[in-house]
């Protein structure tokens, strides 16, 4: 059998491979990448529209990144880091429209206003003071609050119309927001990459097998789904951007790195609106705070959506408990991931984190009743009939060994890097594929540490990303350049 060598294996088609196989692209056009995909399309799994959020996240609306504190002020640096992050990946995709490798933006990312929106004394106190602390920063400077009701009715007709007068309410908002539709940005990418030379995908071929060679390249072995194809892959580098099959992989690979890592499996599940006319009153993403105990991706929001084009309305997501990695992946999935080097771990956070399993099965036995009832809290006019229950994607939370050999529970995404550089993975979930560009530059630095320094590296990242190198958080001058170009060239001003 013959011996397929490359220099760059992507394992997985979603947006964290597409980006990193463009960048990498652009970076040195002569590198051979090969993509390896399990499905038989692309950006089917935790990339696909329907299975992704589709917010891009940028801390506006995410009350869960701006954590209270037990005085009662209000931590803004989560959401100031991921606001940066976000930023660099408008950058990298105005720049691919620019140079029309992207087609036109709307195709795949709409100017939608994120919206953050409470009740109660209490959570207004929490939003105000949000409120004061963000847009004294310049990242967030274009943050409006009011808790007028002239405003929210022109903010959020569904919201506010026939709700309790007496009821105190308040919100934020960021007109320049956006819903993503990172299925077909990843479609779109991965479809020029398949008009360059030295690329191939090769689609319903799932890794069976990877191992490191004594010279430091890496085996490969996948088998096509269709025709029972074997095809050995030897390559240089690897990155495993597999979503929820990542951890496996990962732990196949046998690397240092990978001990003590596990996942925790959450689904997900969305309200449609099936009636038009509905649909068409709401424009914005409106989040609100999530129930004690609920797992980030769980923060309820009433979601403007545009997926393939269409608009749609969606309400959730409802967390459910699974013991798959994928959606279509196998219930097995979670049995098999847990190995002597995770195991303490894992029975450590199970241990400590019981009120969000009790949550999560909650969650599963809910009516359409009581999805209906949550979903009243944002739209008090909802009926049962106009909304329909549809399945999100699978997400796998991060099970990480700390000191002393226990584990904690992270909700957000990590890199975990082979120390030669020749393997790199991608664990997590939120704010995961706003941040796709951010990430795969850190794997880049990571796993190319000599290639980057260079001259031409240097200079073709800062065409990729203007902002390379330097701190948005901390450069407001840099900042308003930069976005004044993204906002322009993504139609989102």
């Amino acid at each position: 059998m013959a011996v397929r060598q490359a220099d760059v294996v992507l394992v997985g088609g979603g947006v964290m491979s597409a980006t990193l196989g463009m960048m990498l692209r652009q970076l040195d056009p002569s590198l051979d990448i090969v993509m390896v995909e399990r499905l038989d399309h692309v950006a089917h799994e935790s990339t696909d529209g329907w299975n992704n959020a589709g917010t891009g996240h940028a801390g506006y609306c995410e009350l869960n990144y701006t954590p209270e504190t037990d005085d009662g002020d209000v931590t803004i640096d989560r959401a100031l880091q991921i606001n940066a992050q976000f930023e660099v990946s408008l950058q990298l995709w105005s720049y691919l429209v620019e140079q029309g490798i992207l087609p036109e933006p709307s195709t795949f990312i709409n100017r939608t206003p994120h919206q953050s929106f409470v009740w109660g004394e209490k959570d207004v106190a929490f939003l105000k003071r949000r409120y004061e602390r963000l847009s004294a920063h310049h990242l967030f400077r274009d943050m409006e609050y009011t808790e007028s009701p002239k405003d929210l009715e022109e903010w959020m007709p569904l919201i506010v119309n026939n709700r309790d007068p007496m009821q105190r309410v308040a919100a934020t908002r960021i007109k320049h927001g956006s819903d993503v539709d990172f299925g077909s940005l990843t479609r779109s990418m991965v479809s020029w990459l398949e008009t360059q030379p030295n690329f191939e995908l090769m689609l319903s071929s799932p890794v069976h097998y990877i191992d490191q060679r004594d010279n430091g390249r890496w085996k490969l072995r996948v088998k096509n789904q269709k025709t029972g194809e074997l095809t050995k892959l030897e390559t240089g580098f690897v990155f495993l951007g597999a979503g929820g099959g990542a951890l496996p992989l990962l732990q196949k690979s046998g690397i240092e790195e990978a001990r003590g890592y596990g996942g925790f499996p959450v689904s997900g599940q969305w309200l449609v609106c099936g009636k038009p006319d509905i649909v068409q009153q709401h424009d914005s993403k409106v989040y609100g705070k999530a129930p004690i105990g609920a797992p980030p991706m769980s923060v309820p929001h009433l979601d403007t959506r545009i997926i393939n084009g269409e608009p749609a309305l969606l309400f959730g997501p409802f967390a459910g408990f699974t013991t798959r990695f994928l959606k279509q992946g196998s219930i097995f999935d979670l049995i098999g991931s847990v190995k002597s080097t995770n195991l303490k771990p894992m029975l450590s956070v199970s241990k400590s984190n019981m009120d969000l399993t009790r949550y999560l099965i909650g969650e599963v036995f809910q009516s359409h009743s009581d999805r209906v009832a949550s979903l009243r809290n944002f739209f008090p006019d909802a009926m049962e009939e106009d909304w329909q229950l549809r399945m999100a994607g699978q997400r796998v939370q991060i099970i990480k060994q700390v000191d002393g050999g226990g584990g904690k529970l992270e909700f957000g995404t990590e890199i975990v890097a082979a120390k030669d550089g020749t393997l790199a993975a991608l664990l997590g979930a939120s704010p995961g594929a706003s941040t796709a560009a951010n990430a795969m530059i850190n794997v880049i630095e990571r796993c190319f540490p000599e290639k980057i320094k260079t001259p031409e590296w240097q200079e073709r990242m800062k065409e990729l990303v203007p902002s390379y190198g330097h701190s948005l958080v901390e450069d407001e001058a840099l900042l308003t350049e930069v976005r004044a170009r993204t906002l322009s060239t993504l139609k989102l001003g």
